[in-house]
């Protein structure tokens, strides 16, 4: 079974940083897509950031570009989403997401398997 777990939010300060963790287990880690999506408060959805598994490439929304770094570890069967110069605005439930193939699509829209989320609270 996949299974996504997430790691790493909190409560910080405008212009500080969080690294989230994404633990992947049940599939075949390199042969997929790994994503970040957020929720905030009486919003909808967002999709953050994206990475292949298998050849790296990513995916970044307008918003975070220049701020939120991803990355994966194979070998952990990890993903990693370092936000740096965090904003009020980015306060919200991130989702570690994955997909069975990559593409900028499904980094906006949605993927196929979910965790559960992890709060991030950034004060002003």
């Amino acid at each position: 079974e996949v299974q996504l777990v997430e790691s790493g939010g909190g409560l910080v300060q405008a212009g500080g940083s969080l690294r989230l963790s994404c633990a992947a287990s049940g599939f075949t880690f390199d042969d997929y897509a790994i994503g970040w999506f957020r929720q905030a408060p009486g919003k909808g959805r967002e999709g953050v950031s994206c990475i292949s598994s298998s050849d790296g490439s990513t995916y970044y929304a307008d918003s975070v570009k220049g701020r939120f770094t991803i990355s994966s570890d194979n070998a952990k069967n990890t993903v990693y989403l370092q936000m740096n110069s965090l904003k009020p605005e980015d306060t919200a439930v991130y989702f570690c997401a994955a997909d069975r193939y990559y593409s900028d699509y499904v980094c906006i829209v949605g993927m196929d398997y979910w965790g559960k989320g992890t709060l991030v609270t950034v004060s002003s």
